[in-house]
């Protein structure tokens, strides 16, 4: 049971946000308007990890026009193609497609469970890795020079046909045998 001070809402397109989200929304425009006045404070957090992200990537496309197709290639070497959309999230499309990819941070850029080779023919095509990115793959394990974090990658139709590798392990601190899946 949750205490007290614990409560839920509900939006209107039926996400549920606890009152440490709803906060953590409604505090985000003076936080912006301090860090541009100060320069010294900084953002450390993602609006998507409090806004519960993902439901876009559930929605199929309206018009052909905006498919973009993903091949995944699993650690047995078996390939899964999927279909995405201009503006998915990869990581979140994974889970939609049961792609073994745990997101543990629920893209937040606060671990590297998402971790993906990709094809070098895309990876030029990526914006440049932010060093909050950066960060989180200096951490995973077989790391390579093409190696990003698949939250952090959203669909264009310049990616059409993007070839991504998943890791032959990846890292999360849970112990005791826990057996991490997709949120």
């Amino acid at each position: 049971m949750y205490s007290s001070w614990y409560h839920q809402e509900q939006s209107l397109t039926g996400t549920v946000y606890d009152s440490s989200m709803l906060h953590m929304r409604n505090m985000l425009p003076t936080l912006l308007r301090i860090t541009s006045l100060t320069k010294v404070v900084q953002v450390p957090f993602h609006v998507g990890a409090f806004l519960k992200t993902g439901e876009y990537e559930c929605r199929n496309s309206a018009s052909e026009s905006e498919i973009v197709h993903v091949n995944f290639i699993l650690p047995d070497g078996t390939i899964k193609k999927v279909r995405g959309k201009v503006g998915d999230n990869v990581m979140y499309l994974a889970h939609r497609y049961k792609v073994d990819i745990e997101g543990a941070c629920e893209a937040s850029c606060a671990c590297s469970t998402c971790h993906v080779y990709v094809d070098e023919k895309f990876y030029q095509k990526l914006p440049e890795a932010k060093e909050a990115e950066d960060d989180m793959l200096d951490m995973a394990p077989a790391l390579k020079p093409n190696s990003r974090l698949s939250c952090q990658i959203i669909l264009t139709k310049e990616l059409d046909n993007i070839v991504l590798t998943l890791p032959p392990i990846t890292r999360n601190f849970y112990v005791d045998g826990h057996v991490p899946t997709p949120h």
